[in-house]
């Protein structure tokens, strides 16, 4: 959920109404365009995303009010979670259950919550207290019970505290789906989970109990995996458990397009560096700053850096001893004590025993470490979909060698680890992406088990900002801080961070990967496409282009012949240059595709199905578009929600909105092949890559790479 780094930290991102001015001049064919119907059924409150929905059985729509404006009329000035009173979707296929929702038109309208039909009405809320009023919900402490805000700790922090829910699921304790636990991330640095009783009175409604909350976070079992940080979105998974996503956009060691191989030919990593290589500098944010006074003009974005925000609070969590505690704000004081390892963040997170007095997080470090949106666990119980939130990001593919939940111990999961390969020709021209599918092959990047992962990062386990100083200076930083800071800064910068996974280990293993394939590399540097999965998978040539994939789902109990939804926020960057495997057409709105899953799970082609505007078009075509998609979920009746987290573009209001996308024939439940779940027979070459709704012929046009097209819907 990356649309700004003010929206990353938490802040208000309410548009001007010149956004739009931003955006280069385009006109794509297409844009903006849908295969179905699309109707708007909310608008959040100012400087709030749409984030977290969750149905329940009986059609209730619950949905998280994060990060909004503090000026917007109460109680939608402060986060929480919320559900829709006075309406239930009917579970029948289409979008004839509710009326479109107008857009905002005056402050009124923008400064509150608004659904098509009853009311939203808040459960809970950022800060309430709980736990008989020892905790407040979504704030994390130290292990001696200090909140860790900016009231009590001095320094950087990624998100106000406990303004950030996102993604919610419910686990349900009894047979009907009426009483339960919500589970609900938050977004921040320390990141959180919290556990809220909640049930559906026999009037109907939903109700809560915060005195049986429970934040996650405070635990001691959530405390010895390292806690989390950035818990995004995530997915139920098929054996009934919440599963978290770290959004760890601080993980690239090189930015943007570059790769470990540019460091190699130029030299230096001058230009080319990546916020992870600076995880464990003093005051680690302040690397943008710091490389903007080095190189002058010279400077480069070092990607994922304002991310780094919030990782000296992490230490605080984990029981370092605070410093940066000056009363003239943060200082350069290293911290020489307790100081988290960046190979533990980045992973989802398997809250196991969920109804227990204290859940059992599992982090599956085996399914690669990326900015984690979401996974979607498939039926199979072994394949996995995963999307990399940010720029340049990847989408990826895991698959256990055995279903995931019946290994007896989650740490003995294992399987093979997959990045995409963006293989029709037509991709890489100037063409609509409203025409053009995309054709994935997935590049293996290795095979492990969860516990061999976990003893390849235990070995940076110790590591804190001292060693940042002394690996990298000659002078001692006792001598003079600021003096040791800067020789550092530049070694790093120029020939990276020694203390962790060095560019020449990631160069070998590709050089192994190319001659030997996978299974072939020394063992020592098995580890790397796991640890640094991004720039592994850049290495060997993988598409890892795409720009904010936010969101993944599909129908609960999908199988062959269904369909999975990506959600894409912005087609535009490393998705419409010059250079790599995809180079269509900039769409700035976004785009979200459908895959038909084939006979094994797999999926091999992404379709457009909603199509987003273009960033210069006017009020009269943005207003009603989807902008930026963000999450999706698949209801039971193969209607999917489209969250969003926007930017204004040409709209004539900055709320964000909530749509439902109803696909062209869409039947309700029993979905798949547009309403009817698909054959083996519809094979269209024998390999089960089973054909859509008839059209997928005119729509490729590019399978005998010419890149001739058929037209759009």
């Amino acid at each position: 959920m990356e649309s700004s780094v003010a929206a990353a930290l938490g802040a208000s991102v309410a548009g001007t109404g010149v956004a739009s001015a931003e955006y280069e001049e385009s006109d794509t064919e297409g844009a903006p365009s849908v295969r179905g119907d699309l109707k708007r059924f909310s608008t959040t409150a100012l400087g709030a995303e749409v984030t977290g929905p969750f149905v329940f059985a009986d059609g209730t729509l619950l949905y998280s009010l994060q990060h909004p404006s503090g000026e917007n009329t109460p109680p939608y000035d402060t986060a929480g979670i919320g559900v829709v009173r006075g309406f239930t979707f009917t579970m029948g296929g289409s979008n004839d259950d509710f009326d479109e929702l107008s857009v905002p038109t005056d402050n009124a309208e923008r400064k509150r919550v608004r659904v098509s039909e009853g009311d939203y009405d808040l459960l809970a809320q950022g800060g309430d207290p709980i736990a008989g009023g020892d905790e407040r919900l979504g704030v994390v402490q130290t292990p001696d019970g200090t909140d860790i805000t900016l009231d009590t700790f001095r320094g950087t922090q990624y998100g106000g505290a406990a303004t950030n829910p996102d993604c919610n699921q419910f686990v349900p304790t009894d047979e009907d789906g009426r009483a339960g636990y919500l589970f609900t991330n938050w977004e921040n640095s320390p990141g959180n989970v919290t556990r809220i009783p909640l049930e559906r009175t026999e009037e109907g409604e939903w109700s809560v109990d915060l005195n049986g909350a429970l934040n996650l976070a405070n635990t001691d079992a959530m405390r010895a995996v390292g806690g989390t940080r950035i818990n995004c979105y995530g997915d139920l998974s098929p054996w009934g458990t919440m599963i978290s996503s770290e959004e760890n956009y601080a993980h690239p060691r090189v930015s943007l397009t570059a790769t470990v191989g540019d460091v190699a030919e130029a030299g230096s990593g001058v230009g080319i560096r990546g916020a992870h290589e600076f995880w464990n500098r003093p005051n680690p944010s302040g690397i943008q700053d710091a490389v903007d006074e080095l190189y002058g003009e010279e400077s480069w974005y070092v990607q994922g850096y304002w991310a780094l925000t919030g990782t000296e609070f992490l230490a605080y969590y984990l029981g370092a001893e605070p410093v940066d505690q000056a009363d003239d704000g943060n200082t350069l004081d290293p911290i020489t004590d307790v100081y988290p390892n960046p190979y533990r963040y980045g992973y989802h997170v398997d809250i196991r025993e969920p109804t227990a007095e204290e859940p059992t997080p599992v982090k599956y470090y085996v399914m690669g470490r990326a900015a984690w949106e979401a996974p979607d666990v498939q039926s199979d119980r072994r394949t996995v979909y995963e999307c990399s939130d940010g720029d340049s990001k990847g989408i990826y593919k895991f698959v256990a060698d055995e279903p995931i939940d019946e290994y007896d111990d989650p740490m003995d999961v294992s399987g093979t680890l997959y990045a995409p390969k963006i293989a029709n020709p037509a991709a890489g021209k100037k063409l609509s992406p409203a025409r053009i599918p995309l054709h994935v092959e997935w590049l293996e990047l290795g095979h492990a088990s969860n516990a061999e992962v976990e003893s390849w990062i235990a070995e940076y386990d110790g590591l804190t900002q001292a060693d940042y100083l002394e690996t990298h200076a000659e002078t001692d930083w006792r001598d003079d801080l600021e003096a040791a800071l800067a020789e550092a800064d530049r070694a790093v910068v120029e020939d990276g961070n020694r203390d962790y996974v060095t560019d020449e280990e990631i160069l070998r293993w590709a050089e192994q990967y190319e001659a030997n394939g996978p299974d072939g590399v020394d063992e020592e540097l098995r580890r790397v496409p796991f640890l640094e999965t991004r720039a592994a998978a850049k290495e060997i040539g993988a598409s890892i282009e795409f720009n904010k994939a936010e969101g993944v789902d599909s129908v609960d109990g999908a199988g062959p012949g269904d369909y999975v939804y990506f959600g894409i926020s912005e087609f535009n960057d490393d998705l419409a240059n010059d250079e790599g495997d995809v180079r269509l057409d900039r769409v700035d709105g976004g785009i979200v595709y459908r895959a038909r899953l084939e006979r094994d799970y797999n999926v091999s082609k992404l379709e457009p199905v909603i199509v987003g505007p273009d960033g210069t078009d006017p009020a009269d075509v943005a207003d009603d578009a989807l902008i930026n998609v963000d999450n999706v979920y698949v209801m039971d009746d193969g209607r999917v929600l489209c969250c969003e987290d926007a930017d204004q573009l040409g709209r004539t209001y900055s709320n964000d909105c909530l749509y439902v996308y109803e696909p062209n024939g869409n039947s309700g439940p029993g979905r798949g092949r547009d309403g009817g779940r698909g054959s083996d027979d519809e094979d269209d070459d024998g390999n089960g890559n089973g054909r859509g709704d008839g059209t997928d012929d005119a729509e490729d046009g590019d399978d005998d790479g010419e890149g001739r097209v058929g037209p759009l819907w």
